[in-house]
């Protein structure tokens, strides 16, 4: 068991057919499990939950979440039973307080987002996992700092994932014919790229202040997919390596940019 200061990963998840599917993306999160330390457990950001308020699932069986419709029954039939970690839930409580933090021991579980990924990561399901939600009230400021609070968690041997896509615009999907990416997307993609590794308060970080690209508005509709990005740039120290896991945006606008932090 490794207990030695643990990457962070933002996940760009796509669409849930990944699950099922052999692709560049897959492979990559594949290759990412047999290559990473392996974790003591696993939190995970989920785009998928975005709530009023803070949660974190701290049932010991979470059920496997499948939070999507008109896809063939084999993607409904998957479960991932990895086990929660009721003891993690309430350090995460701890650690992220003044910020009030809700232990669900019941509601939730993991949804497409966090076991969609962590399914390829690690298929023997075998490793205690929990999920963060993502508080919709708060800012992008206020995610950024939840970063900094998790950065901790990485020394204690945990893997970070926040999961999510930096251009997601179901909208305006090109679900047939060419799937060129628009020029709005392709824009807003690089501009994240670029920023990745600002160095500053997080007021005024690019990627906080985001909307201001003229091409956010249209890559991020609603926030809940761009904000699980903040938390991992968060856990940055501003000094270790961030890299590139995964790029390229499918169906004109929906970005499979995935990074890495630390080595």
């Amino acid at each position: 068991m490794n207990t030695s200061r643990m990457p962070a990963l933002f996940v760009g998840h796509g669409s849930p057919m990944n699950v099922l599917e052999d692709n560049v993306y897959t492979r990559s999160w594949q290759q990412l499990g047999k290559t990473l330390p392996r974790p003591k457990a696993i939190v995970v950001v989920s785009a998928h939950w975005y709530t009023r308020g803070t949660g974190v699932t701290a049932m010991p069986n979470p059920k496997t979440i499948h939070d999507f419709g008109g896809f063939p029954q084999a993607l409904f039939d998957t479960q991932y039973p990895a086990p929660g970690a009721p003891d993690l839930a309430q350090h995460l409580v701890d650690l992220l307080a003044p910020a009030a933090v809700i232990k669900d021991d019941s509601a939730w579980g993991f949804d497409h987002g966090s076991w969609g990924v962590v399914i390829k990561m690690y298929p023997d399901a075998d490793i205690p996992m929990v999920q963060l939600s993502i508080d919709a009230t708060q800012s992008p400021a206020w995610h950024y700092e939840m970063g900094r609070k998790l950065a901790a968690l990485r020394d204690e041997g945990i893997l970070l994932i926040g999961s999510g896509n930096v251009v997601h615009n179901l909208r305006t999907i090109r679900w047939q014919g060419g799937s060129e990416a628009y020029p709005w997307a392709t824009a807003f993609d690089q501009y994240v790229r670029d920023n990745l590794t600002w160095k500053g308060e997080a007021q005024d970080h690019p990627l906080v202040n985001y909307m201001d690209h003229s091409g956010a508005q249209l890559s991020c509709p609603t926030p809940d997919h761009y904000l699980p990005l903040l938390y991992i740039l968060g856990a940055w120290d501003g000094e270790e390596p961030v890299s590139i896991v995964t790029e390229g945006i499918e169906m004109g606008s929906l970005s499979m940019l995935s990074v890495q932090v630390g080595a």
